[in-house]
């Protein structure tokens, strides 16, 4: 009998076209059942479209049902996949406008700083409500894969507190592979190892990542039996490119003796030591991609893709669809888990799971990113060991604050979120306490629809808010503030300009893929030794 796939926040273009076609290019997988469903009736409906089209065009014997309510969607369900943005645009605004009043300069906010920390609020409530019907109408031990970030934290409320097998998945892993892979191949080039013209492939780099999502370390990386980590930073610092881009990363592989896996702009956020002085800020990133460490970038990135793919639809629905089948697939983890697991071919990807006692100097329970494998006898993590002392110290850390968040965002608990916002390392390092109470409260009030928890709460919030005012106690804060570094997020008539950009905008998955497999440089080293966001 053929599979069905749940897929809750199907409105979101990237993510839901590119993995039901990449679960498609299974052979063994051909007649899957996709079961689609969006709180947006319009942006499920045109992604609906956009994929029945696309089975039609292969002529495969999948089907599409747009399902009206989350129940319907998960009923009998072998797998759901969530790729939920709770608050969608209008939610995103907020994690990063309030906390640029208070010097909080974010160029993600999806992951901790002030804007994951929110996010996590809004996210968890719904993906708690998800874990409930799962266990009350998806097939039993359904597996849950989730995408939403924050990735370490709702993934974590899902497994203790959901009841649901909850994998999670990201593609920085691959990403910075791929870039290890690019300075490996221009460095071989130049040394005459490889012919000039001679390209590798990141299968052709053996890697060890561990770690936190988007703080996971390359912390073995092989190339012809080489052990590469002692020379990629004079191969980064020497690459034209990374060295422009990606001066954060390279600069704590520096310090650190290990690349992270996570973009320029990602990592700036998540340490306190970049991003806590605007002007200082322009020298540590790259204005050339968003994901270089732009203000807000992320969110204009997603606001022009998805003002693009509204107004841009009729033209999708003309255009030839893409061609199925494996060699088509791309690099998200989902389909290839799902074919392990339902045809026994072994895959090896990088899953954030809870860690027992695979990162030994990690706490235990902590969602970690690590190398997993899958087939018939299912997923199975091996023990990675300890993490090198500079990387566990600032995993460690993020950790703490990821647990207190998370449990506030279970409880409803105001002060466990003012004490998460507190230890996190960039606001901890930009705001003092008070700063820090005030801009909760005026996150709670403003993202109040979403945080059903908090009910009870957000009035207090409200009237500390206007009674600062009242009693000329309010602490002061830069309205006017735009950021460090800040673009202007393009109008539809803009975007036009060059409507193959925005088209590949609008229907990447992955925004900063582009800067991960850039081809451009060269290198040297020495002598050779031993990578929508919708909400139902």
């Amino acid at each position: 009998m053929a599979i069905k796939v749940a897929m809750v926040g199907a409105g979101s273009i990237g993510f839901t076209r590119g993995l039901m076609r990449d679960i498609l290019g299974v052979p063994e997988l051909a007649d899957t059942i996709f079961s689609f469903t969006d709180i947006s009736g319009k942006n499920l409906d045109m992604v609906a479209q956009l994929c029945r089209k696309d089975i039609a065009a292969n002529k495969l014997p999948a089907k599409v049902i747009a399902a009206k309510n989350q129940r319907e969607a998960f009923a009998q369900a072998d797998y759901v996949i969530s790729t939920i943005r709770q608050g969608g645009l209008e939610a995103f605004q907020t994690d990063i406008d309030i906390p640029l009043k208070y010097g909080v300069d974010q160029c993600v906010g999806d992951t901790i700083c002030a804007g994951g920390i929110m996010y996590a609020q809004r996210t968890i409530a719904a993906l708690l409500d998800i874990c409930r019907d799962i266990k009350a109408v998806a097939k039993p031990g359904a597996l849950f894969l989730n995408y939403s970030n924050p990735m370490a934290m709702n993934t974590w409320a899902c497994n203790k507190y959901g009841g649901v097998k909850t994998i999670g998945l990201c593609h920085g892993v691959q990403g910075g592979h791929w870039q290890i892979t690019r300075c490996i191949e221009l460095g071989a080039q130049k040394e005459g190892l490889i012919k000039k013209d001679e390209k590798l492939h990141r299968r052709d780099v053996d890697i060890v990542a561990a770690g936190i999502n988007h703080q996971t370390w390359y912390i073995k990386v092989q190339w012809r039996g080489m052990d590469m980590v002692p020379r990629l930073l004079e191969l980064f610092q020497a690459h034209p490119e990374y060295a422009r881009t990606e001066k954060v990363r390279i600069d704590v592989l520096r310090r650190f003796g290990y690349y992270s896996t996570e973009s320029n702009g990602h990592l700036s956020e998540y340490l306190p030591w970049y991003r806590k002085r605007s002007d200082e800020i322009k020298h540590w990133i790259d204005l050339g991609s968003w994901i270089n460490g732009e203000t807000g970038g992320y969110l204009r990135v997603c606001t022009e893709g998805r003002n693009w793919f509204e107004t841009d639809f009729p033209n999708w629905l003309s255009q030839p669809s893409p061609k199925i089948g494996p060699e088509h697939r791309g690099e998200e983890h989902g389909s290839y888990i799902i074919e392990g697991l339902e045809t026994g071919r072994i895959y090896r990807g990088h899953f954030n799971v809870p860690n027992k006692g695979h990162i030994t100097n990690l706490p235990e329970d902590a969602i970690v990113e690590i190398p997993g494998y899958v087939d018939h006898n299912g997923i199975n993590m091996p023990v990675v060991g300890p993490l090198p002392l500079a990387c566990a110290a600032t995993c460690s850390a993020t950790i703490r604050v990821q647990e207190m968040a998370m449990e506030a965002a279970v409880h409803g608990d105001v002060t466990l979120l003012k004490q998460a916002m507190l230890h996190d390392p960039l606001v901890g390092a930009v705001c003092n306490p008070e700063e820090v109470w005030q801009m909760t409260d005026e996150m709670l009030v403003a993202q109040a629809a979403w945080l059903p928890q908090f009910k009870a709460q957000i009035p207090a919030a409200a009237q500390r808010l206007a009674q600062a005012v009242k009693d000329g106690t309010r602490v002061k804060v830069r309205s006017d503030y735009q950021g460090a570094a800040r673009l202007h997020t393009k109008t539809v008539e803009e975007m036009a300009r060059d409507r193959q950009a925005a088209r590949d905008n609008a229907s990447a998955a992955d925004k900063g893929k582009m800067t991960h497999v850039s081809t451009a440089a060269v290198g040297g080293w020495g002598q050779a030794g031993k990578g929508n966001r919708g909400r139902r």
